[in-house]
């Protein structure tokens, strides 16, 4: 079956579990930032395993669980656990999820995960909002035959993340009491964290942080006409000059700490689009 005809079968099936007709927020829930979840009310938690076809979560962090509810006045669809490159999908089966939340009918599209911060004034706990990409992956997510049906063969970039959105977000932010930042995130497959030399080549070509997710899932968002939020939680620090030893477990337990803020942010932002 093509792409558009495992969509179609995938949202019939979804849309009868949750028994509304589309969701109008969609929630990419990245590394130990599952909060969010535990705020959607009357809630719908179908595990990626029992949808037939569905790619499954492989990564510590990701549970791998597809959830609809209400939250704050709003219909959304939430994804527990994304999909990366490095996990050995190509970019047909990174994107699928994203795909999916767009093709369920979705308006907007928030979008979080955990990312090494390059710009010397950033902590680690921060918030990043993002405002811009640089895609460094190897295959590009539109790579292929292109259905019309989904999206334009050449879609415009120019305003990736929303920027009506991102000053919506900073006001939030300023609301609640909430320091955030902003800047460039910078993609890369993984799934090995930077060498010093590649972080002084990230920032030197404009980037204020760095992941290995992301930016897949937010080209196809675009593609499909969905606008779209990005979040980032600054979980370590890769300055060249100062850099000391990472793992998966020190990203984990950073996100958890600023979990409960970016959590509370993404909230409003729902209750506030």
């Amino acid at each position: 079956m093509d792409l558009y005809e495992r969509l179609s079968k995938h949202k019939e099936f979804i849309l009868s579990q949750f028994k509304f007709d589309r969701p109008e927020v969609g929630i990419i829930l990245g590394t130990g930032l599952g909060g969010v979840a535990d705020e959607i009310k009357s809630a719908v938690k179908i595990p990626y395993k029992d949808i037939q076809g569905f790619p499954v979560s492989t990564v510590k962090g990701h549970e791998g669980m597809l959830i609809g509810g209400e939250l704050k006045g709003k219909k959304v669809c939430a994804m527990r656990g994304r999909f990366h490159y490095y996990e050995g999908y190509d970019m047909s089966e990174v994107t699928y999820g994203a795909k999916l939340l767009c093709f369920l009918g979705i308006n907007t599209l928030i979008v979080s995960n955990a990312a090494g911060g390059l710009n010397p004034q950033f902590s680690r706990g921060d918030i990043m909002i993002i405002t811009d990409h640089i895609n460094f992956f190897s295959e590009h997510p539109l790579r292929g035959p292109n259905d019309e049906r989904l999206g334009p063969r050449f879609p415009d970039m120019c305003n990736t993340y929303d920027k009506d959105l991102v000053k919506l977000t900073e006001n939030i932010a300023l609301d609640i009491g909430i320091k955030v930042r902003k800047g460039v995130y910078f993609g890369l497959q993984g799934p090995t964290f930077e060498t010093s030399a590649e972080y002084r080549m990230i920032k030197t070509l404009g980037a204020d942080a760095v992941g290995m997710s992301t930016v897949p899932e937010v080209i196809v968002a675009r593609w499909m006409g969905v606008k779209v939020v990005g979040l980032s939680i600054i979980s370590d620090l890769g300055l060249p000059d100062a850099l000391e030893p990472i793992n998966h477990e020190l990203v984990l337990a950073a996100a958890g700490e600023a979990s409960p803020k970016l959590s509370k942010l993404v909230v409003k932002i729902v209750e506030r689009l």
